[in-house]
């Protein structure tokens, strides 16, 4: 059983392996977690684009068939007096509507007496 083809394939796939589960795999997942976020989007919830810009969603016109979504839908989002339109697939982070007000309505922990 000590047969050299295999050991060098062992020695070859050991590290691969390895690389694939530490490096690849985790940002596949990280990767299909974020695509999902910004498919579910809708109106009211607060986004952040990629250039850094915070606004709620207004309304969302889908440019797919038969109305399906897709990341180049575009997105209009009220920031502060200005309305902005993007593409769905230019949102960087979601926040859920609600969810906004109950973290600010949260007292931080870098507030609390020592």
């Amino acid at each position: 059983m000590n047969n050299p083809i295999v050991s060098q394939l062992l020695l070859i796939a050991g590290p691969l392996a390895i690389l694939y589960f530490v490096f690849l795999r985790p940002q596949q997942i990280q990767k299909r977690r974020h695509e999902e976020s910004i498919m579910a989007i809708k109106k009211g919830d607060e986004i952040i684009t990629a250039g850094g810009i915070v606004g709620d969603v207004v309304h969302i016109k889908a440019l797919g068939t038969d109305g399906a979504s897709t990341l180049e839908d575009r997105v209009t989002i009220r920031s502060g007096e200005s309305k902005l339109i993007v593409e769905r697939g230019r949102i960087a982070r979601v926040t859920p509507a609600g969810a906004a007000q109950a973290n600010a309505a949260k007292p931080s922990a870098s507030t609390s007496a020592n």
